[in-house]
């Protein structure tokens, strides 16, 4: 059963590891002191791979196919750590394995009944890491995070690429220009039509964003999981 009350969803994905994605969250939360953030990550992890610890196993298919851990420390090294470092009030790392998704989003919605947010109140926001979520719901806003300099581009951002309410840039894009990974020459009208703002390491949240997620928490909850 679908979790009967409404959330104020922000999602991060981008196309590949490493660009990013995890930072952007930390500075949404740090952006938005006040917000009261539950935050989180969603990883899917390939065949053989056990969802629980992250280790090669030879588990059955519905064995372990899925985990979550509500993070307690700030000091752990794991990126839901980081989201409580920079302000988050709850932070999880729900894993599944490549393609169980769905057998995941009920440990999630258990997971945030349990948050701590009193009955009959509207929920804190969520915002959560993932590209594969945006295949089950849509999110209030979708930010998706985009690095020329990396080749590869996972299906599951391809496929949500043209969900995105803005388009966050790191490193050079030049349009115009043939040269640089196949992949970026076929989103080009997407660069172009979406609203795309650049924000390299170490920047403070580009103002255009912070009026979207500011609009979000503003208005009535409307994601329902």
């Amino acid at each position: 059963m679908k979790d009967a009350r409404p959330w104020r969803m922000i999602v991060v994905g981008g196309h590949t590891r490493s660009i990013g994605k995890t930072q952007l969250v930390c500075d949404l939360i740090a952006a938005f002191p006040g917000a009261n953030w539950i935050a989180g990550k969603i990883t899917q992890f390939g065949h053989g791979v056990c969802a629980q610890n992250g280790e090669n196993c030879d588990c059955a298919p519905d064995d372990h196919t899925c985990a979550l851990d509500w993070e307690l420390r700030t000091d752990t090294g794991t990126d839901s750590a980081r989201f409580l470092s920079a302000g988050a009030r709850r932070s999880f790392w729900l894993r599944t394995k490549q393609g169980f998704l769905a057998e995941g989003l009920p440990l999630l919605r258990a997971a945030l009944r349990e948050s701590g947010a009193k009955a009959g109140a509207e929920p804190p926001p969520l915002i959560i890491e993932s590209n594969s979520l945006l295949q089950f719901l849509k999110p209030s806003l979708y930010f998706a995070v985009l690095d020329p300099s990396k080749e590869d581009f996972k299906d599951t951002a391809r496929s949500a690429l043209d969900r995105a309410d803005a388009l966050v840039l790191r490193g050079s894009f030049e349009l115009t220009s043939g040269e640089g990974p196949p992949w970026l020459r076929l989103p080009v009208r997407l660069l172009r039509e979406k609203p795309s703002v650049s924000q390299r390491e170490g920047e403070p949240v580009p103002e255009p964003l912070q009026v979207l997620v500011r609009r979000v928490l503003e208005t009535p909850a409307s994601v329902f999981l």
